[in-house]
């Protein structure tokens, strides 16, 4: 199939919707698809031959989100020149309407993938007036859609209660041959002088829709019998990084790494005792799915897509979403219990290792051309 994408965000970027469109059109070229990505450019970036980028600036409410400045016909002379089966709409913003105007234009058929909960961001940007507006905008904007795709069940219910319809889900893989317990390539006590004997790791943007507000007060109010046993290891930016590094600089059981890829951050999974993660915010949580690759059990939020990664005390800990003293409770808890932690690092790899892309992948394109194959059925009936 020839299948255009169009997304607010895409590789090198770093986030869980730049990584999974890399690696969905990656697994399109290689199974013979032909592919084209409308993004927004991104400064340094190294564009692949099907990418292309269009003069961007930042979206106010998160900067790493690029907002394109394109002009529709240019859109619409490329999309007509590509001559899509479908365009795969990944975002609401920008780039999404230009790709929505085109397939409109062209009678080309609609699915889109929803990503982020922007309604639930708004109420840490104290914006939440804005959310009727929101909603009325993304009901008009996905009903275009023959189908939209969501990352999971909690998201697709968050979407139902909104009056959605034409749901489907789909979840995300994980590379097991990067993320696994043994991947300690980067000796990471040594490289960042952790003399502690337990390891707690966050991963993730830096930014107060992750609930780092609840992160700082279990550093805070940890335990005195276990504050000195503890080494958290925080791995990521964003706007909180300069908050986050005031409260290290009072805490030297606190190490900030910044944004890290690879084995560096495969390492940091494999070396580290507990994932700690509250978040309420999540459509899914890659990360989390990382973390239980690498053998690591998660310490996680019951709002939110993560809740249906993790299974409470099988692979992790589910706790009171915000209820900083739950987080510390459950956290103790293992870190008091080693054989539970480590039979829930067996299981949590165990988990991970089904959640395969290519088979995640293959099931997306098998329900995408079944409901464009619906699509024409239908327009020929009421032809």
């Amino acid at each position: 199939m020839r299948i255009a994408i169009f997304t607010d965000t895409f590789f090198p970027q770093v986030n869980g919707v730049a990584k999974s469109l890399k690696r969905y059109s990656d697994y399109l070229l290689q199974k013979g698809h032909d592919v084209e990505v409308f993004a927004p450019e991104l400064e340094g970036s190294n564009p692949y031959p099907y990418v292309h980028q269009f003069m961007s600036i930042p979206f106010f409410i998160y900067p790493e989100c690029r907002t394109a400045l394109a002009l529709p016909n240019t859109i619409l002379e490329r999309v007509q020149a590509f001559s899509p089966d479908f365009i795969h709409v990944a975002t609401p913003l920008t780039m999404g309407v230009l790709g929505s105007h085109a397939a409109k234009k062209l009678h080309i058929p609609i699915i889109s993938s929803y990503h982020t909960h922007f309604d639930q961001y708004l109420d840490y940007y104290k914006l939440s007036w804005i959310s009727p507006i929101l909603w009325r905008y993304l009901k008009w904007f996905y009903s275009s859609s023959e189908r939209i795709f969501v990352p999971s069940q909690e998201t697709l219910a968050h979407l139902q209660t909104k009056g959605f319809t034409n749901l489907s889900i789909w979840t995300r893989g994980v590379d097991c041959s990067l993320f696994q317990p043994s991947n300690q390539t980067v000796n990471i006590r040594e490289k960042y002088n952790i003399k502690s004997p337990i390891i707690l790791l966050y991963v993730g943007r830096l930014a107060p829709e992750k609930d780092l507000f609840t992160l700082q007060k279990m550093i805070e109010h940890f335990s005195e019998k276990w504050k000195e046993s503890v080494h958290w290891l925080i791995v990521g930016d964003g706007p909180s990084f300069g908050e986050i590094s005031s409260l290290s600089n009072e805490n030297k059981n606190i190490t900030m790494t910044g944004y890290l890829s690879g084995n560096e951050l495969a390492s940091c999974y494999a070396a580290s005792d507990l994932f700690v993660f509250p978040s309420q915010t999540e459509t899914f949580g890659n990360v989390v799915l990382e973390a239980l690759a690498s053998g690591t059990p998660a310490i996680v939020s019951n709002r939110g897509g993560v809740s249906g990664i993790v299974e409470h005390n099988k692979t992790g800990k589910i706790c009171e979403a915000g209820v900083y003293q739950d987080f510390i409770k459950e956290t103790e808890q293992l870190i008091n219990h080693k054989v539970s932690r480590l039979i829930m690092g067996k299981n949590a790899r165990e988990y991970a290792l089904k959640q395969t892309w290519e088979g995640i992948f293959d099931e997306l394109i098998s329900e995408c051309k079944r409901t464009i194959k619906q699509k024409i059925v239908t327009l020929k009936k009421n032809a």
